[in-house]
């Protein structure tokens, strides 16, 4: 069903390709002029070797670390309308996050916008990132990358396949307390690591503590996103009876790696959720 999923998607994109050379949008047209408002698709730009043509992105674009040099238009959600005019952009990139009003001021101005949904699993990360990747005229590189990032993941499922598969609470927020559910992508880290995710039945992330201590987990990771990671690590650790307490298996993961990957760092990232739930068989 996933396969089929992807299959499905990268047909989509192989169409939107099509679509978009009977529009005039082939490859010595792709866009000239593009302000990305998401931080995961600034790296991706980059990614697929499209960054001359980025004239702007956000405040939060920091990867790679070139991005930091670009003209800035604001935040993730809101956005300098007149700055984004004012640069003449032929693409604006954005999100479900991207403040309604401004989409559709940018489309009323004829300014070509497209907006990505959040992604549900590596296969969504992997399908919109060669969707971005025909949008810029990189279709070639982006499979190149896919091929390789899917090669090393699916070397990473096998090696763990075997292993002992200990209970993990993927923690990315503290007040509420909330998880990594099944409908998330973060999911995909715990599974292909090796691991069971202990939220895996709720369809929310939405958790309690008392939740927590029922399920008992082995591990707890900690997305260190808005929250003080030791300050969450300290609150766990009260709880002398839990196994991840016990065993002293409380880890934090900067956030950006966790919750905004590209499929490179989904693998890079991956590896070493994997490191810390097998460490024995690294």
């Amino acid at each position: 069903m996933v396969l089929r999923d992807f299959a499905i998607k990268t047909l989509l994109a192989a169409v939107l390709f099509a679509g978009s050379l009977a529009n005039g949008y082939a490859q010595d047209t792709c866009p000239q002029r593009i302000i990305s408002l998401v931080p995961t698709i600034t790296e991706e730009i980059y990614l697929l070797g499209a960054q001359d043509g980025l004239v702007a992105d956000t405040v939060y674009c920091r990867r790679p670390p070139e991005a930091q040099d670009k003209e800035k238009i604001g935040t993730v959600v809101d956005v300098n309308l007149e700055k984004i005019i004012a640069l003449r952009p032929d693409l604006v990139l954005g999100s479900t996050l991207t403040n309604l009003r401004s989409v559709r001021k940018l489309e009323n101005l004829g300014i070509r916008t497209v907006i990505y949904p959040s992604a549900k699993s590596f296969n969504e990360i992997c399908a919109q990132f060669l969707e971005l990747a025909v949008l810029l005229g990189k279709e070639k590189e982006a499979q190149e990358i896919i091929k390789e990032v899917r090669f090393k993941t699916d070397a990473i499922k096998e090696k763990y396949a075997a292993s002992g598969k200990p209970k993990v609470f993927l923690q990315i927020g503290a007040r509420p307390l909330f998880a990594a559910s099944r409908g998330s992508f973060l999911n995909d880290f715990i599974e292909f690591a090796g691991g069971v995710n202990v939220v895996s039945q709720v369809k929310a992330g939405l958790y309690s503590r008392e939740q927590v201590l029922e399920s008992n987990p082995d591990i707890i990771i900690i997305a260190n996103m808005g929250i003080a990671g030791e300050e969450e690590r300290r609150a766990w650790q009260r709880y002398k009876d839990l196994k991840a307490v016990k065993n002293n298996r409380i880890y934090i993961i900067d956030s950006y790696r966790l919750c905004s990957p590209t499929p490179v760092s989904f693998t890079q990232t991956l590896q070493e959720i994997a490191a810390i739930l097998h460490p024995d068989n690294e």
